[in-house]
């Protein structure tokens, strides 16, 4: 499938962009780039890395880095497909990691900030 490269591993365990912002965000939920890898956070969350990563890529394929979620949406579609070849491992985030997360920088009125 074009967009997907399953070789390619997860950039890390949380979103790249927040982890590396300064100051750092927190996230709702991760997806997974399908075709390098890059891990961002989902359009609910207050920055929506992941959508801005296919944009800025054209990267258009992500995948759900939730425990128990293996579902793929495309930008370029706006189509989501259950199942999909098998990508690199890890397939989610630690299952002991919270969402949202990370718990110390998830401020208390998080609710309120998502999209």
């Amino acid at each position: 499938m074009d967009g997907i490269e399953p070789s390619a591993v997860p950039s890390g365990t949380g979103c790249a962009d927040c982890e590396s912002a300064d100051p750092q965000g927190w996230w709702f939920h991760l997806r997974r780039c399908a075709q390098c890898g890059h891990i961002g956070c989902c359009d609910s969350s207050p920055e929506q890395h992941a959508s801005a990563h296919a944009k800025a890529s054209g990267h258009p394929i992500i995948r759900s880095f939730e425990p128990g979620e293996d579902w793929f949406w495309d930008y370029t579609e706006e189509a989501m497909y259950d199942g999909g070849p098998p990508l690199a491992d890890p397939q989610h985030h630690p299952v002991d990691q919270p969402v949202p997360g990370p718990a110390h920088r998830v401020p208390s009125d998080w609710t309120k900030l998502l999209n």
